[in-house]
């Protein structure tokens, strides 16, 4: 099978946009992830899956701990900043959320603890316990992947 039928394939499993955030010796790092899904009620766990060329790939391993937050439909510039599909043409509006750096007025955002790796293939999937999560009181629409663009709810 050829992997651009793979890639073709997948991309039609709509998913939400999360940024994945870490404090790496005092630089607020960051990546764009749509491979993000919840595991687990108890313990509270969610997996994450970063490819091996990224740079946040050893550095979370490093680190062991991540903001990740989910992003609505007004922040695609942000998600395009840190997908590298844009310049960064302002400042990032990152607050702390139990000392873990997260996005400011995400729809959610949630501290997290690696618990877990395992080595899937090109990419590691990160398996975290949730410590403390926090969301918007409004209740924006999200911003959306599909078939490798973004859209929004009444796109689709």
């Amino acid at each position: 099978m050829e992997e651009r039928l793979f890639r073709d394939a997948m991309g039609k499993f709509a998913t939400g946009i999360t940024i994945v955030t870490t404090d790496y010796n005092g630089e607020v790092m960051g990546m764009t992830v749509n491979a993000f899904m919840s595991v687990s009620l108890k313990p509270k766990l969610i997996a994450i899956s970063i490819d091996e060329r990224a740079r946040m790939y050893e550095k979370l391993q490093e680190t062991k701990e991540f903001g990740l937050s989910i992003l609505s439909e007004d922040q695609k510039e942000l998600s395009m900043i840190f997908a590298k599909q844009m310049e960064k043409d302002r400042d990032i509006p990152i607050i702390k959320q139990n000392n873990i750096p997260v996005i400011k007025d995400s729809i959610a955002t949630l501290s997290c603890h690696v618990k877990e790796t395992a080595v899937a293939g090109d990419h590691m999937i990160f398996i975290a316990e949730v410590s403390e999560v926090r969301m918007e009181k409004a209740d924006p629409d999200p911003i959306l992947f599909y078939g490798g663009k973004y859209r929004n709810i009444q796109s689709l």
